[in-house]
């Protein structure tokens, strides 16, 4: 048995083992000639296509080579010139994600400053298209013969002349209950569907000649952000709404930003946040785009923001329950429905 002072530590790739240097023969080294790879997650040598994407595995993968053991160390793979650049460098110090505010922040309600928006060109085009319809619409919306839209008017438009005369009609709802016809302001009851139709109204006002448009509602627009070393940029994804009537404001801890949308009745989409740091207001910038708004947030501190905003929780009022005077088991009818009740004037209905 051989002692272990006459022993040497083989340096071949993938052997490893401890051999007599005076009885070392050929074929008794099985190692790899080549130098291992490792990319994608895979791990192999260059010298056979033997590869694994588990690092024990890969240290386990028998040599591809037969010769015999060495003790002098191969030399070490010469460096690409990027990775002698980059030994030079620094040190590179990655920062964690800012986990609470550094400098003080003001009150969230502080005032506002309004960002004096770049408009782009195109989508200066589309509101002029959209206002220019609006505007012929308006022109044209009165034809001659139009009845006033107002309940139990039936004066017909026929011409500017005729909004000088008084529009006596019903403010209310029409009611049909149990044979019985009437309007829920006035209570003047009739069986017969004529006599209702030909009673006066009780309110004096103007004429309206084009039916009212349901209400402003809101609109939902997609909404994202990123952020770079300097700046935090959200962009607010919408097509066709009017950059004269939308903006964008901002405190060092809020960005609230209003689209108005003309052509869906003046709807709006509304974005108000407490941000989750701290901004230098006169540095960020804002750009209305023919598809979306972009608010470029210039950091004041330094350091990535591990999310936008902080969530509020506003208190919920809840709504005063408004009195209504109800008339008992009464069919109450939409005021939609005046102007075809109006259309049929000269139909016999019993009640």
């Amino acid at each position: 048995m051989l002692e272990n002072k006459n022993l040497v530590q083989c340096y071949n790739r993938g052997c490893g083992q401890l051999f007599d240097p005076s009885a070392n023969d050929e074929d008794e080294c099985c190692h790899h000639p080549g130098l291992p790879v490792f990319h994608d997650a895979y791990k192999g040598w260059s010298c056979c296509n033997k590869k694994s994407v588990d690092f024990t595995e890969f240290l386990n993968i028998k040599g591809c080579t037969m010769s015999k053991h060495s003790n002098v160390k191969p030399p070490e793979p010469e460096k690409k010139a990027l990775d002698k650049e980059l030994d030079k460098k620094e040190v590179i110090v990655v920062r964690a994600p800012v986990t609470g505010p550094q400098l003080p922040r003001p009150p969230f309600e502080s005032p506002l400053t309004q960002l004096e928006a770049r408009i782009a060109d195109s989508l200066k085009q589309v509101v002029q298209n959209s206002t220019q319809k609006v505007t012929k619409a308006d022109e044209s919306a009165i034809a001659i013969g139009t009845t006033c839209k107002n309940g139990g008017c039936n004066v017909a438009y026929e011409g500017p002349d005729t909004n000088n005369s008084m529009c006596t009609y019903h403010p209310g709802c029409p009611v049909f209950h149990e044979g019985l016809k009437f309007w829920s302001c006035c209570q003047k009851r009739t069986t017969d569907f004529n006599n209702f139709l030909s009673q006066p109204g009780c309110t004096s006002g103007t004429h309206k000649w084009v039916k009212e448009g349901p209400p402003a509602g809101t609109v939902k627009c997609r909404w994202d952000w990123h952020q770079t070393p300097d700046y935090v940029i959200v962009s607010v994804y919408a097509k066709k709404y009017d950059p004269t009537l939308s903006y964008v404001k901002l405190n060092p801890i809020r960005l609230n930003t209003k689209l108005v949308f003309r052509e869906e009745n003046d709807s709006v989409f509304e974005l108000d946040l407490e941000l989750r740091g701290v901004i230098d207001v006169a540095n960020s910038t804002a750009a209305m785009l023919g598809t979306k708004v972009e608010i470029k947030l210039k950091k004041a501190e330094p350091g990535a923001w591990s999310k936008l905003d902080f969530p509020r929780v506003e208190t919920k009022k809840e709504p005063a329950q408004p009195v209504v005077e109800k008339v008992e088991e009464d069919d109450a009818v939409d005021l939609s429905t005046v102007e075809a009740i109006q259309s049929m004037g000269k139909v016999n209905v019993s009640g």
